[in-house]
């Protein structure tokens, strides 16, 4: 079933791909994609890849990209029992046969799937004028974009089957699934290969390149560095190794911290000197090249094009809202009484870039009236007298409609891209692996990293040293935990997060999962316009606020639709064989 259904979704993509704003996403001739008339110069190669930077990535972004990394992760909720696929993860109840379940498998092997057949076609159709450098950069990249789907569904599902050829393995029922270990290998090796062959700058805006990869490898050690871990000891090779490489990008990409905070996520910010990966969503009459997700997650219609912004009733966590410094001022006060009472505010500018409070004012944004024409910029509702909940709405990707967008945008149909790597990561994974075994480290350069990001979000530098306890959140700091949910919420990374301190020390994310409140509240401003701070209260007729999360439930279960069609899929992972 799965080879089937991803090997049509490669083709289908192919034959979807259309012409857009950058030179190499326009659209090679359709019937020559698989043919090897077309595969003659270095530019029509590298033509072949240009789908993986969009196309291949569409079902994962559309939805499942935040059902796991934030939903999931806990900084983000759906208050409300249906629709299923949106409160699945939630409390962690996602089945065999949740929507939720089979979108994010089916979206991470289309993209392995597309990646398989444009190494296989290029290996197979390259004409003598191809140069190697050519033909190894975009292989280069099939394989970067292979290893990426693979650390999804490896994060996600855990053991999973890996496929390096779907037209060999197309009516293979006898696949079987491949440990954790042997799955971290494999995406090593593909980033490996990505990182020696990539170039160093970009021969087009938005390809990636060797830092690209090599941030995609400081990234995998430092979570291989926990997998098979013994006694919550990290491997030392992996930790030094996830180190270097993050250095590396940090002092020799050319890439900067963009600042202020919020200017990551005002439009125009594509490809911007922060990013080392992004998706490369156009406005078009392409649906399947455009930024979709945009549509799910905008608040409400009045500031999206065609009244397409359906996302209202997401909000962020009471959790994810006490990780910012000073805002829940009674945060570890279990009394419900006492809610409300403390007025708290935060200068964390990250706050305002990511969710949207009672207040918050946004003058990038464009509120338009029941005609559709413009009619204030926008500022964020307080709730009405008697409320008893009200929603921290998504702002992150959320940048307006088409007034503020030059007219580049149509209702499912955006123009702005999503990150998938930012030099900001590189920061914390070098602290994260200095740290590396201990509970803290006094390391002068992690202390500098650490600081660059609290300081660009407006907080106050740490003197150090910086605390990673291994029983927090039940007692002591973590300061790069707290930090790296804060800087990456609604970017899909926080599940990714947790699943990391899983592999070394799964009670700690046990303890982390299962104390985060990830129900309803009220956040009222004490004035508005023009809030000084806000009081919190969780709403009391919500009964169920956190999840419980154990090693039965941890992970997404594979697909019952998978498994009817490959039984072999139940039987127990294997070591997968390497041929070189």
């Amino acid at each position: 079933m799965i080879n089937r259904y991803i090997l049509a979704g490669a083709f289908a993509a192919l034959a979807m791909f259309t012409g857009c704003k950058e030179d190499f996403l326009e659209r090679p001739p359709l019937d020559t994609l698989t043919d090897g008339a077309f595969f003659k110069t270095d530019a029509q190669v590298l033509a072949a890849t240009a789908p993986l930077y969009n196309v291949a990535w569409k079902d994962y972004h559309d939805q499942a990209s935040y059902y796991i990394g934030d939903i999931r992760g806990g900084t983000l909720f759906y208050p409300w029992e249906g629709p299923a696929e949106r409160r699945d993860n939630v409390f962690f109840r996602a089945t065999g046969v949740s929507k939720s379940t089979l979108w994010a498998y089916q979206a991470c092997y289309n993209v392995i799937a597309q990646s398989n057949m444009a190494i296989y076609n290029i290996n197979k159709l390259a004409g003598p004028d191809v140069t190697a450098a050519a033909k190894n950069q975009a292989i280069g990249e099939a394989r970067f974009m292979r290893a990426t789907a693979y650390s999804i569904l490896v994060t996600t599902f855990g053991e999973v089957p890996i496929i390096t050829d779907n037209v060999a393995d197309l009516n293979n029922a006898e696949k079987v699934r491949n440990t954790i270990p042997s799955v971290w290998e494999f995406i090593t090796r593909d980033y490996l290969f990505a990182a020696e062959n990539l170039p160093l700058t970009s021969t087009q805006p938005g390809r990636v390149t060797r830092w690209s990869a090599e941030g995609m490898l400081a990234r995998t050690y430092l979570t291989r560095a926990g997998v098979g871990a013994s006694g919550g000891q990290r491997n030392q090779e992996f930790l030094d190794k996830a180190k270097e490489y993050a250095q590396r990008v940090i002092t020799q990409s050319g890439k900067t911290l963009i600042r202020p905070y919020e200017n990551l996520f005002k439009y125009p910010y594509d490809n911007n000197a922060e990013s080392l990966f992004e998706n490369q969503w156009v406005f078009g009459e392409n649906y399947a090249a455009a930024n979709t997700m945009a549509s799910q997650i905008y608040p409400m219609g009045e500031i999206a094009v065609n009244n397409d912004g359906w996302g209202g009733n997401y909000s962020a966590t009471w959790w994810m809202m006490s990780l910012y410094e000073g805002l829940i001022t009674n945060q570890e006060d279990n009394d419900p009484a006492n809610d409300g009472l403390a007025k708290g505010f935060t200068m964390d500018q990250r706050l305002k870039a990511t969710f949207m409070l009672p207040g918050f004012n946004y003058p990038e944004i464009t509120v338009k009236d029941p005609s559709g024409k413009p009619k204030e910029k926008l500022t964020w509702a307080a709730p009405g007298a008697g409320a008893t909940n009200n929603y921290a709405v998504i702002k992150k990707y959320v940048v307006g409609n088409e007034y503020d967008l030059g007219g580049q945008a149509a209702q499912q149909r955006y123009p702005h891209n999503t990150y998938m790597l930012r030099l900001a990561e590189m920061y914390l994974t070098y602290v994260d692996a200095a740290v590396g075994n201990a509970e803290s480290t006094s390391d002068p350069v992690a202390i500098q990293y650490l600081n660059e990001i609290r300081t660009r979000a407006g907080l106050q530098p740490i003197a150090g040293p910086i605390q990673m306890n291994r029983n927090y959140p039940l007692s002591g700091e973590d300061q790069v935990f707290e930090e790296w949910v804060k800087e990456f919420a609604m970017e899909n990374l926080t599940w990714y997060e947790l699943v990391r301190i899983h592999y070394y020390n799964p009670q700690k994310a046990f303890n982390i999962i299962n104390n985060q409140d990830r129900a309803l509240f009220l956040a009222a401003p004490d004035r508005f316009p023009n809030p000084t701070g806000w009081t919190f209260t969780k709403t009391s007729w919500v009964t169920e606020r956190t999840p419980n999360v154990s090693d039965a439930n941890f992970y997404m279960p594979l697909p019952s639709v998978e498994l009817s069609q490959s039984p072999s899929l139940g039987q127990p992972a294997v070591d997968y064989e390497f041929k070189d």
